[in-house]
C-alpha cells in the first residue's frame, strides 16, 4: 500500500507521546520526538519499559525483541525547528492545557510543511478550539490514544469545524497503518468516543472516593471482578497521572459550568503533595508494586 505519510513528529515526550513516537518506529515511519529537555524521552521509555514489564504484559503491540532498534531509530531533539520542518503529519501531547495547545499549534503552523497534517492527542478538548492558531484550520486533527503498548490499540479520531474528508481519511489510514482501530467521531463532542464513556465513569469513582462513601480499592475490585481485567479506574487514572486527570475534568466543569463536575478537594491534595501516579512513584497506590498487582488482592478474606 503506498502511504500518505512517510515521516511524523511527536511534540511531547510524556507517556502517550513516547508510545505513540514507538508505535509509529514500529509502523516504519520516520520519526521525531521533540521535548525543550534533554534525555525526557530516554526517561520516559525506561519509565514505560519497566512499567509494562511489571504488569507483565507478554505481547505488547510493539513486540518486546523490537523495543530497543525502534528506539534507536526515533531521532529525539530539544529543537522543534529540527523536529517539525519535514514532516508531513504531527502529533501534540503536551498537558492538557488549552493556552499551552493554542502556542504549539501556533508555532506548529509556522515551522512544518504547508501540507503538513497537525493532530491533537488532547484527551478532551475538541482541536477546533485552537485549529485557528496554526493558520490551516482544514488540516487539524483530533488523534487521542489510550495505552496502546499494554494493548489498548483503539484511538479517537475527529475533525474540527473546517477538516476536510481526505485528511480525516489519511488520519484513519495512519491509525490503521500502526496496529491500531480508529474510532471515528462524526461530529464534534466533548471527549470524542471511548473516553467520553471512561469519563462517565472516572467521575463517579472520584466523587465515592473524594466524598468518602467508598474506599478506592473496593472500587477498583468491583471493576475488576465484573469485567475480568488486571486494573480499575483508579489504577487506570495513576497510569495517566493524577494531574492529568484533574485537567481533565476541569475542562469538562468549565464546559458544563456544573459544580458537580468539579474534581473533588481530595484529589486536589493528593496533587499538591506530589501524589501523581506511576510517574512520581505514589497516586493512589504505590510503585512499582501496587496493591492490585499482589495475588491476594481479589481473594475473599476470611
Amino acid at each position: 500500500m503506498n502511504r500518505t505519510i512517510e515521516r511524523m513528529a511527536v511534540v511531547g515526550t510524556g507517556i502517550l507521546g513516547a508510545q505513540i513516537a514507538m508505535l509509529g518506529a514500529h509502523a516504519g515511519y520516520s520519526v521525531k520526538i521533540y521535548d525543550p529537555r534533554e534525555g525526557a524521552f530516554g526517561e520516559t521509555y525506561e519509565k514505560l519499559y519497566n512499567d509494562i514489564k511489571t504488569k507483565g504484559v507478554e505481547k505488547p503491540l510493539v513486540p518486546w525483541d523490537k523495543w530497543e532498534s525502534c528506539r534507536q531509530t526515533i531521532h529525539a531533539t530539544s529543537n522543534l525547528d529540527e523536529a517539525v520542518s519535514d514532516a508531513q503529519l504531527v502529533i501534540e501531547a503536551v498537558p492538557e492545557n488549552e493556552d499551552l495547545k493554542k502556542k504549539v499549534f501556533t508555532d506548529l503552523g509556522a515551522k512544518t510543511p504547508a501540507g503538513c497534517i497537525l493532530a491533537t492527542n488532547s484527551s478532551s478538548m475538541p482541536v477546533s478550539r485552537f485549529e485557528n492558531a496554526c493558520g490551516r484550520p482544514e488540516r487539524c486533527l483530533n488523534i487521542h490514544f489510550y495505552f496502546p503498548l499494554q494493548g489498548v490499540n483503539m484511538v479517537d479520531i475527529m475533525g474540527g469545524s473546517k477538516t476536510t474528508a481526505d485528511v480525516i481519511e489519511t488520519g484513519v489510514e495512519w491509525i490503521r497503518s500502526i496496529g491500531c482501530i480508529p474510532l471515528t467521531v462524526k461530529k464534534e463532542i466533548l471527549g470524542f468516543c471511548f473516553n467520553r464513556i471512561w469519563r462517565s465513569i472516572k467521575r463517579e469513582a472520584l466523587y465515592m472516593w473524594g466524598n468518602d462513601f467508598v474506599d478506592f480499592m473496593d472500587i477498583d475490585r468491583a471493576w475488576m471482578v465484573f469485567t475480568g481485567t488486571k486494573e480499575g479506574p483508579f489504577a487506570l487514572m495513576d497510569k495517566v497521572g493524577l494531574d492529568v486527570v484533574h485537567d481533565i475534568e476541569m475542562v469538562y466543569a468549565e464546559d458544563s459550568k456544573d459544580p458537580r463536575d468539579l474534581p473533588p478537594e481530595a484529589l486536589k491534595k493528593k496533587i499538591a503533595a506530589g501524589e501523581l501516579g506511576v510517574k512520581s512513584g505514589k497516586g493512589f497506590y504505590s510503585y512499582p508494586d501496587p496493591e492490585f498487582l499482589q495475588g491476594d488482592f481479589l481473594t475473599p478474606k476470611k
